[in-house]
């Protein structure tokens, strides 16, 4: 190994001219065990709780213990007859679909775990038809279910029975951008990578940035409170988003669209629909605060020995690049494993237990330049990161982010997937996925954490060759208990949909269940809005 003199020597030419990709290394690291601490499981009073909303569910007939995130029972609404179809079709003429070929797509999750039998796709184009479906559905008592892009991964954006898909595909239009203000302002339905795309161009970003969003919707990010790559640095859609315009369940309009940072006049009603996964109305507009699109962009992608020493990093870097650092992710070996063998993507620094993506954005290179390379230099002194590589140019910059961005692609090969999106104390989050595979040993094929550092968001996955009830049944509750233990979330930026909706109880005391049980009963009174997702059962 070259001495460390000479690899500082490196990091410094490197980064007085910040070549479009250069590589370091330090000293190999002493391996530590991860961080973390084993902490008591759910308290009984919170498993009392879960209790009420899954008792049926959890003692069939037969003994057996269905998971609580079995489907429910169908509800009682109407079913779509000829009389239906023939208001649809005047009211949407030509985008009232009922081929079973063009509805099989939207029947589907992403995942391919969740199958709905809708007979009805119906594609809106402006505010207008959708508040007149809304009204003839509410009217008829029949079930809807909006969609964006359907990129959800919780089963919240598809039927789980025959309600009719309410899709914004083609309410796709930008309304205004005002460009000294950084507001932009569109329908639902706009894809978020047209949205970045129209925005670079005039020298703004959105402040959110997924893996999804060549074919995930704004309106669908809103709705489902929508994390991602930019958090760290931009904030979460709750402060971002300026307003909607969300129709209700029987038709109203409601206009919140406002373009103001400030205003404190009465409620902040938009708030009710973030994150609220379609049950409360359907978003058909949005206004949102854009940032300027930084001038100087770098992306690190660093080694680590240990979680701990990820960790310092982590820390480090928050007190040495401060107002620049705009993300903070990282992953296992075992997603480098995946990521080798079933996308071909080489590794593209030395084999590490664990890895890190930072990426840094300003105003001026020089100034950034010298701060990333100030941080580097502490970090590989420190022992911290013991090999890395550094891009400053479009293609590199995505290459090295393509390591973090694809992993749940990999994952789709691997088998099937257990998904879970874990909000934990940041210095508790890879501890799970240590203990999860001491608690699974060989059932699992795979055991494999990634995520957002910054934000304390782990994504915890599990595959197996099939869909294994047995393994299920060893996952589920012990990732609810352990994450409950922790005073974490059970869903970061997922959502509940149908999947998590019954252990909503692991993370929200009742009190507060019972109150957006009672928000839904008001703004819905029948419950035609995505039944079935979202809040538990006992509510219903």
């Amino acid at each position: 190994m070259v001495g460390f003199l000479q690899r500082t020597s490196r990091l410094r030419k490197a980064f007085r001219h910040l070549s479009a990709h250069s590589t370091f290394s330090s000293a190999a690291t002493a391996g530590r065990s991860p961080v973390g601490l084993r902490g008591s499981f759910l308290p009984a009073a919170a498993s009392r709780q879960l209790g009420v909303c899954c008792r049926t569910l959890h003692s069939g007939a037969d003994g057996s213990r269905p998971s609580p995130a079995a489907a429910p029972d169908r509800l009682p609404f109407s079913r779509v007859t000829g009389e239906d179809l023939a208001f649809f079709r005047k009211t949407l003429p030509g985008r009232a679909i009922t081929d079973p070929d063009l509805l099989e797509s939207c029947n589907v999750d992403w995942l391919k775990s969740v199958r709905g039998s809708s007979e009805v796709l119906l594609r809106p184009q402006t505010t207008e038809e959708v508040s007149q479906i809304l009204k003839y559905c509410n009217g008829r008592n029949l079930a809807v279910n909006p969609q964006g892009g359907n990129t959800g991964l919780v089963g919240g954006s598809v039927p789980v029975y025959d309600e009719v898909i309410l899709s914004t595909a083609l309410m796709n239009n930008i309304l205004t951008f005002d460009s000294i203000s950084g507001i932009l302002t569109c329908q639902a339905g706009c894809v978020l990578e047209n949205l970045s795309t129209y925005l670079e161009d005039r020298d703004h970003i959105m402040p959110l940035d997924l893996g999804a969003k060549g074919s995930c919707h704004i309106g669908g990010n809103v709705a489902t409170n929508a994390g991602g790559l930019r958090l760290l640095r931009y904030g979460s859609l709750h402060g971002t988003v300026l307003g909607l315009e969300v129709v209700l369940a029987d038709g109203r309009v409601l206009d919140c669209l406002a373009t103001l940072r400030k205003d404190n006049t009465g409620y902040d009603l938009k708030q009710l629909f973030i994150g609220s996964e379609g049950t409360l109305g359907v978003i058909t507009a949005v206004s949102i605060l854009c940032p300027r699109k930084p001038k100087s962009v770098n992306v690190v992608f660093l080694g680590c020995e240990t979680f701990e020493q990820l960790l310092k990093t982590f820390q480090l870097s928050r007190g040495m690049l401060g107002e620049i650092l705009s993300a903070y992710e990282f992953l296992d070996s075992e997603c480098m494993r995946l990521l080798n063998t079933h996308l071909k993507l080489p590794n593209p620094i030395s084999d590490c237990s664990f890895y890190v993506v930072i990426e840094t954005s300003g105003s001026d290179a020089t100034h950034d330049g010298e701060k990333l390379h100030n941080f580097l230099e502490e970090a590989m002194t420190s022992s911290l990161v013991t090999d890395g590589t550094v891009a400053t140019e479009d293609s590199k910059i995505k290459a090295l982010w393509s390591m973090r961005e694809r992993v749940t692609e990999a994952l789709t090969h691997d088998g099937f997937t257990y998904k879970y999106d874990i909000s934990l104390p940041v210095e508790r989050i890879y501890q799970l996925v240590t203990d999860m595979r001491e608690h699974l040993g060989d059932r699992a094929k795979s055991v494999v954490g990634y995520g957002h550092v910054g934000d304390g968001n782990l994504h915890l996955n599990i595959t197996s060759p099939v869909k294994d009830p047995a393994l299920l049944a060893a996952i589920e509750p012990f990732v609810y208990e352990w994450t409950a233990s922790c005073h974490g979330s059970i869903s970061a930026e997922h959502g509940l949909g149908l999947k998590k909706r019954n252990y909503i109880y692991y993370s929200k005391p009742s009190q507060a269940v019972a109150l957006m049980g009672n928000i839904k009963a008001m703004l819905d009174p029948k419950g035609i809005l995505n039944p079935y997702k979202t809040l538990p059962d006992n509510l219903r």
